[in-house]
């Protein structure tokens, strides 16, 4: 389970899903004087999912496209899930119904996805778990879904060490933080430009998660109808939601 929230975390909205059993909890709180937007998924209830391309093999790119692929049902969320190239393909590792479409980078590279150490959100039935890459490299056992992104945000409660509490580099950002036992993990994006610093906080001291990976930033997007809430932006690469 999640540690206790901190003290200074204050929660401002909850799912409006009135009469529904849906383990997925959507609610914008406030830490340290900044507000965010996080959805809780319970992986034994909810069936969470990455998408990348639909049956044309053309990238979804959008929640709204999302959505036309799955007719009569309802994304209860979604989030954009890794960086990506400009075709969108992932620029790390991304597997899909336990199919690799592209392979783990373990070494340096550009970006903030360089920015090592980085990480995958790992998804298997019942447990989701985000790994350091090298610690993931290790694992015997395979993910049913994964996406590779960077940087760490929390690696066993410590903070990115490249992180620094008087960065100037601003942007809205979204990550991902799991439990130590991956029965819970909380999506997050910010509602104003943050920092690395102040978002990594966020995960590890605001909502007590000792693994946390980033997603993206400037390009992030959220679709939370339980806060009336589906952006629209930037095309995306790798999508991760939540399908009823």
């Amino acid at each position: 389970m999640i540690r206790g929230l901190a003290f200074a975390l204050t929660v401002l909205a909850g799912p409006i899903f009135a009469g529904r059993a849906v383990a997925v909890t959507c609610q914008d709180v406030q830490f340290e004087g900044l507000s965010y937007s996080t959805c809780t998924v319970d992986p034994a209830t909810d069936r969470l999912q990455l998408f990348l391309y639909d049956d044309t093999g053309q990238p979804f790119g959008s929640f709204a496209a999302l959505a036309q692929a799955n007719p009569g049902k309802s994304i209860l969320f979604a989030m954009n899930a890794g960086m990506y190239q400009p075709d969108r393909s992932p620029v790390g590792y991304f597997r899909a119904n336990r199919v690799d479409v592209t392979p783990l980078l373990t070494g340096p590279s550009d970006g903030n996805f360089g920015m090592l150490p980085n990480g995958v959100l790992c998804i298997r039935p019942g447990q989701v778990r985000v790994f350091e890459t090298l610690v993931f490299a290790q694992l015997s056992s395979q993910c049913d879904f994964a996406t590779q992104s960077g940087p760490m945000l929390v690696i066993d409660g410590q903070l990115h060490p490249r992180f620094l509490p008087d960065g100037t580099s601003r942007f809205v950002r979204n990550g991902v933080g799991t439990s130590d036992s991956g029965d819970s993990a909380v999506f997050a994006i910010s509602n104003q430009p943050v920092t690395f610093y102040e978002f990594a906080r966020f995960f590890r001291d605001g909502l007590g998660l000792p693994q946390a990976l980033y997603f993206d930033g400037n390009v992030s997007q959220l679709h939370a109808p339980a806060l009336g809430r589906s952006d629209r932006g930037r095309a995306m690469g790798p999508i991760v939601a939540v399908i009823e």
